[in-house]
């Protein structure tokens, strides 16, 4: 089953740069998007063959997010916990047979870091939701969830250090939601890779030069590592300041 995570930085303008060329070669049986920017009746995108679920930010041209799925879910939730909504767009969760599905642009603690106590107290409650929803079945998390995680993850960890994405409280939530039960995907397979990247400055040659930050991810439930078959970052895919990611798992033998 193959999976794909991308943060299109306003899914209008990434209509135009070669979104549907990209959405069509690669195939996949979920794709998750986040950023797109965008309210209801604003584009149609003709996607056939797929379910299409949009969660819209309250806000204009702010946030979003949406999955397009091949297979139509048991059930499509908007919100964390008991609330059904979320007034920024950032969350949508598939239930399917045998996992579920949770799409999420996380909040950017912002240059000041003015948000990072609300990005943490986000951090709290999804975390929370992950947990009870792993009790139930595995979880398949993904999308833009502004954290390098660690030196390796991003081109210059000294100067950065401290920066939003790159706080030690920001790192510190990654890591123990890594600690209880969940696997970062890429990582999984390819330990050691340096120069991995999924996001970069607009500011002039820096994506030529690959000075970026993995900040987008899939994170799946430990149980289900025996089932990635593939992680991949497809940088060469141009649209957005962010690229897609993919994940291929094999469910037959291990659930």
């Amino acid at each position: 089953m193959k999976f794909v995570s991308w943060n299109v930085n306003g899914i209008r303008a990434c209509v135009k740069k070669g979104f549907l060329e990209y959405f069509q070669e690669v195939d996949a049986d979920i794709f998750c998007i986040q950023e797109s920017k965008l309210q209801e009746g604003q584009i149609e995108l003709d996607l056939d063959g797929y379910h299409q679920y949009w969660n819209y930010a309250l806000k204009k041209g702010y946030s979003g997010t949406a999955v397009f799925t091949k297979k139509k879910p048991l059930s499509v939730k908007y919100g964390v916990g008991e609330n059904e909504t979320e007034p920024e767009g950032r969350i949508i969760t598939l239930e399917f047979e045998n996992f579920y599905l949770v799409n999420v642009y996380t909040p950017n603690s912002q240059r000041d870091l003015a948000r990072l106590s609300f990005r943490l107290e986000w951090e709290n409650e999804l975390q929370k939701y992950l947990y009870e929803l792993d009790q139930k079945k595995p979880v398949v998390y993904c999308g833009d969830l502004n954290v390098a995680h660690n030196e390796i993850d991003l081109r210059n960890p000294k100067s950065n250090d401290g920066n939003s994405g790159f706080t030690a409280e920001e790192r510190g939530k990654m890591t123990s939601l890594l600690e209880s039960g969940f696997v970062d995907s890429f990582r999984y397979v390819y330990p050691d890779a340096e120069g991995a990247y999924t996001w970069w400055s607009y500011m002039a040659k820096v994506r030529e030069r690959n000075i970026g930050w993995r900040i987008d991810y899939f994170i799946v439930s430990e149980r289900m590592k025996n089932s990635i078959e593939a992680a991949q970052i497809h940088c060469d895919v141009m649209g957005s300041d962010h690229c897609p990611i993919v994940l291929e798992m094999d469910f037959s033998e291990h659930n």
